[in-house]
Parts: structure tokens; C-alpha cells; sequence
């Protein structure tokens, strides 16, 4: 395959998989300069391992690990930095005209517990909530299904411990 065919190759790939990226750059980051700087990081980064992508797993499958091992190695470099997030910069798309106010408060704390979860608990949480079968998810994360399904429980009562202290 020639340098053109597999740049373009990848291109219709990216182009027509990229919500599988932005998933990933909403969970792993705060706002918009932070999202494009980790989007185009990930690009970069499938590109670079494109070569490397030997059809073993859906191509998907491999997105997600790639974005996923980004993120979190980005995220473990910015620890070090203290980080501030105030809940009004969480952005939640509703599509009915009428806003359920008790569902868009819901939202957002849902949305500011999974910031709290470390790296591999919000990969878990991202896969889960995008409805991939726990043999995808523990593909992707390198982990047994057994061991994905352990922790996913884990971290759903977690969630519920958090959203729901006094219970």
C-alpha cells in the first residue's frame, strides 16, 4: 500500500470513528482547549501505531485503547499540577426543547463523580456507558472479562456511594 493509500485509508477511518475519540477527550478532560490538545494527541498517536494495528481486534477496539493509554498517560502528567473544576463548566447537551432540571442536575452529578474515579475506573465507566460487551472492554483495557466485570461493579457501587452518601 502506498504512503497516499494508507494516509487516506487512516483518514476515513479517523473521520468516520472520531466520536469514539471525543468519548474519550470528554472523560478525561475539562474544557474545550484541554479536548482539542488531547484529540489531536490521539490522532497523532493512531497514526504513529497505525503500522502496528494487525487487524486482530476491531479497528474500534484499538481506537479506544490507543485514546484511552493517551489520556490516562497525559492525565498522570498533569497530576502534578493541583486542578480546579467548578460545576458550572460541565456542558450537557439536551436534545428536547423542554429541560428536565432534575434530569440535567442528575447529569452533572454523575458527570463530576466519574471525574473523581481514577484513570482506569473512568475507561471503564467511558466503555460501559457506550455499551461495548465486557469481551471488547477487556480487550481494550488488557484485562481479563472476568476482571472487567469485577471491577465495573466495583466502580458502579462507588458511584452510588458517592451520588448517594447518607445511604
Amino acid at each position: 500500500m502506498s504512503h497516499s493509500d494508507k494516509e487516506k485509508e487512516f483518514t476515513a477511518l479517523i473521520q468516520g470513528n472520531q466520536g469514539i475519540i471525543h468519548k474519550v477527550c470528554h472523560t478525561y478532560t475539562n474544557d474545550q482547549m484541554a479536548h482539542d490538545d488531547l484529540f489531536q494527541e490521539i490522532v497523532l498517536q493512531l497514526w504513529k501505531s497505525y503500522d502496528s494495528f494487525k487487524g486482530n481486534s476491531k479497528f474500534t477496539t484499538w481506537m479506544y485503547r490507543v485514546g484511552i493509554n493517551t489520556a490516562i498517560s497525559l492525565y498522570r502528567k498533569k497530576k502534578s499540577r493541583p486542578e480546579s473544576s467548578n460545576i458550572e463548566d460541565y456542558h450537557f447537551k439536551i436534545k428536547a426543547e423542554e429541560k428536565d432540571e432534575n434530569l440535567v442536575y442528575q447529569l452533572q452529578m454523575l458527570k463530576n463523580a466519574i471525574q473523581k474515579l481514577n484513570d482506569v475506573e473512568r475507561a471503564l465507566v467511558l466503555l460501559y456507558l457506550d455499551d461495548l460487551p465486557y469481551k471488547e472492554i477487556s480487550e481494550t483495557l488488557g484485562i481479563s472479562e472476568v476482571n472487567a466485570r469485577v471491577k465495573m461493579n466495583r466502580v458502579k457501587k462507588k458511584l452510588k456511594e458517592m451520588l448517594n452518601p447518607h445511604r
